[in-house]
């Protein structure tokens, strides 16, 4: 039977270049095919005119809010004072709140489906059967980059990791259902019922990320949001202390790190042996021309969509304990761990001297990918949730 989804999002999922914009739009894409979806996105920045026209096949009714600069930034002065997260006042707009609920009452869902705990202070007052996808724990990325941030920045970060801490455990009881990226995330929400949360990976789209026959210019590629603190941490880890140890064995190994909006610690590692792409129209054509994918993630949760593209398109992959808890893929058959900088090294320098391992390594990624990680069965999964 034909439902009518309402889906709330705290970013505009167009382009598609962060995990949880591919996430929301495949979701969508995937339920618009048997059910009608309101879709409503909020968004911080310039909407690109392109991205209705990308939605609207897949929406029955489609709205963007955009979030005045003015009032972010007294919300976040006025927070100061509330006990709430700061990333939660930054998404809440009490303007915006009044539109999304008369869109509720104009509409009449059946089911209202919220992305993040960004955006679970919309849902107070709202009728019941909704659900929560909090995708991952943003407490524990807050506690891993609390870790290794600079001294002047870890109060700040030490307040928020609190606050997101306890907002996690109370955004539990607003909504009858909640789903999570991974088994390792959900140990991690802070509710004694946190076992009830049901487990909807990330997949990938295997009709794009495919293995393609291209020249390999690159030996070593890094991929994702260059401006997103794991990614950023994960970049400068591999070129400052792992190349190191490879350059010391063959000077001339190059790496690629390909993503969107290169922080300026991402931009200073450019030099004769590194390139840092910035935007790229398709990323498939720097999986296509590596040989070697490597994600050193040292902080953040959740499933890394960067891995699976890499695995689809048949890359031999290197990452760490803590991106594969998530993934789980047999280490030494589907994919290689590294933990300290000298092991990665050993595994880099590993494959790029033996071809055929390398290539042995790939295949059973890729087939690890196909078996686990299509988007229509995990979308599927989803839906049966939404709808019982």
């Amino acid at each position: 039977m034909r439902k009518k989804i309402f889906i709330l999002l705290s970013r505009v999922p167009y382009p598609l270049e962060k995990g949880d914009k591919l996430r929301a739009f495949y979701q969508i894409r995937e339920m618009s095919k048997n059910h009608d979806i309101i879709l409503c996105a909020l968004s911080d920045r310039p909407i690109p005119p392109e991205a209705y026209e990308f939605l609207k096949p897949y929406t029955k009714s489609l709205h963007f809010f955009r979030l005045s600069p003015t009032g972010i930034f007294f919300r976040l002065i006025r927070n100061f004072f509330s006990d709430k997260p700061y990333q939660v006042a930054y998404f809440f707009s009490k303007r915006v709140n009044r539109k999304i609920q008369e869109l509720i009452r104009i509409h009449k869902p059946d089911h209202l489906f919220f992305q993040l705990i960004r955006t679970a202070e919309y849902a107070n007052g709202l009728p019941a059967d909704k659900t929560l996808d909090y995708q991952d724990v943003f407490s524990k990325g807050l506690q891993r980059r609390l870790n290794i941030s600079a001294w002047y920045l870890k109060p700040l970060l030490r307040q928020e990791y609190q606050r997101v801490l306890d907002y996690e455990e109370k955004a539990f009881e607003r909504f009858e259902k909640k789903v999570i990226i991974s088994d390792p995330d959900r140990d991690l929400i802070p509710h004694e019922q946190r076992n009830s949360i049901e487990i909807i990976p990330n997949g990938v789209d295997t009709d794009f990320f495919f293995p393609m026959e291209k020249e390999k210019i690159y030996d070593v590629v890094f991929t994702g949001n260059m401006g997103y603190p794991p990614n950023v941490n994960g970049a400068r880890y591999l070129v400052q202390e792992i190349m190191p140890h490879v350059w010391k064995q063959n000077p001339e190994v190059t790496v690629v790190l390909a993503g969107a909006n290169p922080a300026p610690g991402v931009k200073s590692l450019q030099s004769r042996r590194v390139t840092i792409t910035g935007w790229v129209d398709d990323i498939r054509e720097f999986y296509a021309g590596s040989k070697i994918f490597v994600a050193p993630m040292r902080i953040g949760t959740g499933l890394q969509n960067k891995v699976l593209e890499a695995m689809a398109m048949q890359l031999p992959c290197i990452t760490s304990s803590l991106a594969n808890q998530a993934l789980k893929a047999i280490p030494q058959k589907e994919i290689l761990i590294g933990e300290t900088p000298e092991e990665y090294a050993r595994q880099i320098l590993y494959l790029l001297n033996n071809p055929r391992q390398r290539a042995e390594l790939a295949e059973k990624g890729h087939q690890f990918v196909l078996r686990n990680f299509h988007w229509s069965s995990v979308c599927s999964k989803l839906e049966k949730i939404i709808v019982r």
